[in-house]
């Protein structure tokens, strides 16, 4: 690995930090280097505060350093627009950086090519393409926030190894393990939304919170999809009596009339139109979460109904599959994916595999699928 590699490989690793913080932004990575040395780094933290290269020239200089021409490694090209902050363009011509490594182009249509032209107008050595696809990777977010008008979808499957979420009754409490379930309320920290199916909120009556404590973190909306909405015997569930304002349901008809009653209570509420098959329209559920909620990210911890009906429509972005070190061996017990029938091998879902996870025996796939 040379060392333009090496310092953008940094960059990236940084930029993950801000992921879930920073929407409707990108996340953003930058190092400063002089003399092939770093001397400063940071990454975009949240919405509306300083950009990556900001906070890393910055970083130099509470450091110590001298930042005149030293050299600048960002994952994605430097905004040359006002926004909630100043061009960052501006401030590297202000601290006098003379080289900057990008990672990849600004895809944003208004914006595209703007900084490294701007910057190369006025003398700055630029250079784009330093791990380019791993660059392009980290603002695939961003993507469909801008081409699709809808969050980026994390679906998340806990299951046995012969792929059961649950034995024959529905219990389903804990095929994994501690460490892996400690990792996935890390995951909820981030997002916006956690959608789950009425089956799952009437079996567990779930909080649907993040648990993780001393750290900062999101209250995420918690979203049930459901055939009908639910009757008012069902008020004493934790969603419904505890966190109502948060609660989005989501349903197709409304036969127990309760409509009325549950937005008296301060839950969001929803009636869609239905689907061939008979699935809720799951693209138009997301595209409501993303235009009157503000939801970047949403992970769905739904069954196998859900899962299968977000992977017929397109709408998994990253697949996470945790494997428990066990076999239940039942036929009847609950498949991880449900609802398709007479297919064949060359009708599979197909993905990429991202990254492979351990949580002590527990494994964990991340996986994105094949477009």
């Amino acid at each position: 690995m040379d060392l333009k590699e090496k310092f953008m490989k940094r960059a990236i690793a940084l930029a993950q930090r801000g992921k879930g913080f920073t929407a409707p932004n990108p996340s953003v990575g930058a190092v400063v280097v002089k003399n092939g040395e770093k001397i400063g780094e940071g990454w975009h933290k949240r919405y509306g505060s300083d950009h990556a290269e900001v906070v890393a020239i910055k970083d130099a200089i509470k450091n110590g350093y001298d930042v005149k021409d030293a050299e600048l490694f960002v994952t994605l090209e430097p905004c040359n627009h006002y926004g909630k902050t100043p061009p960052c363009t501006e401030f590297i011509l202000k601290h006098k950086i003379k080289k900057v490594y990008v990672g990849c182009k600004d895809p944003n249509p208004s914006v595209k090519g703007g900084g490294i032209d701007y910057l190369k107008s006025k003398g700055v050595y630029v250079e784009s393409g330093i791990l380019e696809e791993k660059c392009k990777e980290l603002i695939e977010d961003f993507m469909i926030w801008i081409e699709q008008k809808r969050p980026y979808v994390y679906l998340k499957i806990a299951s046995t190894l012969d792929g059961k979420i649950a034995d024959r009754y529905g219990n389903s409490s804990w095929i994994t393990n501690e460490k892996s379930r400690t990792w996935v309320h890390e995951l909820r920290a981030r997002v916006d939304a956690v959608l789950i199916g009425s089956n799952t909120l009437y079996k567990d009556n779930p909080k649907l919170t993040c648990r993780l404590k001393k750290r900062e973190k999101k209250d995420p909306f918690a979203t049930v999809v459901s055939q009908n909405l639910p009757s008012q015997k069902y008020s004493y569930l934790y969603l419904f009596k505890e966190r109502p304002q948060k609660t989005i349901f989501f349903a197709l008809s409304d036969p127990y009339k309760t409509f009325d009653f549950w937005v008296r209570k301060g839950v969001n509420v929803h009636l869609l139109k239905e689907r061939s098959k008979n699935f809720l329209d799951l693209k138009e559920v997301l595209k409501v979460l993303y235009r009157e909620y503000k939801c970047y990210y949403v992970l769905c911890e739904g069954g196998g109904k859900i899962a299968n009906s977000l992977l017929e429509d397109k709408m998994v972005d990253e697949l996470l599959l945790f494997f428990a070190p066990k076999i239940i061996g039942d036929e009847k017990a609950i498949s991880n994916f449900r609802g398709r029938s007479d297919v064949s091998l060359k009708d599979c879902y197909t993905f990429k595999l991202k990254k492979v996870k351990t949580f002590d025996q527990d494994l964990c796939l991340v996986l994105k699928p094949e477009r």
